[in-house]
């Protein structure tokens, strides 16, 4: 693996690159597990290097999508906008299990009380929702980058929040009305957001958005979908 400089990066993203990611080939069958740092370089992804990722849709009870804005100390798409909550499910046996993406659920119910201060008890595993699966492929710049198979997850439900401001530098509930005029900022390039993001509202949000009690007709978790 090649060896990158992390001087000049934020020392707490930085111990979080030697986190394990789970390695996974194109069908998302677990093959081994490596760095966070390792997963997210350019010139791995370039050689194929692929990770197991989830993205989070939170909608509070007047249907609205809980949005962050990603802190300028991330190492991967500082400064950008996007969807509730987005990281890694772990290479430890709690996160590894598959039966229901219980693993990923898992992972997310994790990284809701770490980025966003959500406490463990308001939102359980079994609240969160698995629709489907993308996999994706984009550059955060000339080093760092995403190659993931992301599983989408929902939940519906009041919470408590309280971000980490290493993570999150903004938070925001949105109609679908004002998530439209903020990917339209993002197409002016007044904004960033997150390529996963876009390509998610783009292709599916918006459909999943008018059938939040009745999910149950996109569940999809035979296919992935290659984006």
């Amino acid at each position: 693996m090649p060896e990158v400089s992390t001087d000049g990066l934020d020392e707490q993203q930085v111990q979080l690159l030697a986190e394990r990611c789970i390695l996974i080939d194109d069908n998302d069958r677990a093959v081994g597990a490596d760095t966070k740092k390792n997963c997210h370089l350019n010139e791995n992804i370039d050689k194929g290097l692929l990770h197991r990722a989830f993205s989070v849709f939170l909608f509070n009870t007047e249907n609205k999508l809980l949005l962050q804005q990603r802190s300028h100390a991330k190492i991967t798409f500082p400064d950008c906008f996007t969807n509730t909550c987005c990281s890694h499910p772990l290479s430890h046996p709690l996160e590894l299990e598959e039966n229901d993406a219980i693993g990923v659920r898992r992972a997310a119910q994790r990284r809701l009380k770490a980025e966003l201060g959500i406490p463990l008890e308001q939102v359980t595993p079994e609240e969160i929702s698995y629709l489907t699966r993308i996999h994706y492929k984009a550059k955060s710049d000339g080093i760092w980058g995403e190659h993931e198979i992301d599983y989408i997850l929902f939940v519906q439900k009041d919470v408590t929040l309280n971000p980490d401001p290493n993570e999150i530098q903004s938070y925001c509930y949105v109609t679908q009305k004002e998530l439209k005029q903020l990917l339209d900022k993002a197409s002016k390039d007044e904004i960033k957001i997150t390529p996963w993001f876009k390509l998610i509202a783009e292709t599916f949000l918006f459909k999943w958005w008018d059938n939040l009690d009745n999910l149950n007709k996109f569940v999809d978790h035979e296919r992935i979908h290659r984006m």
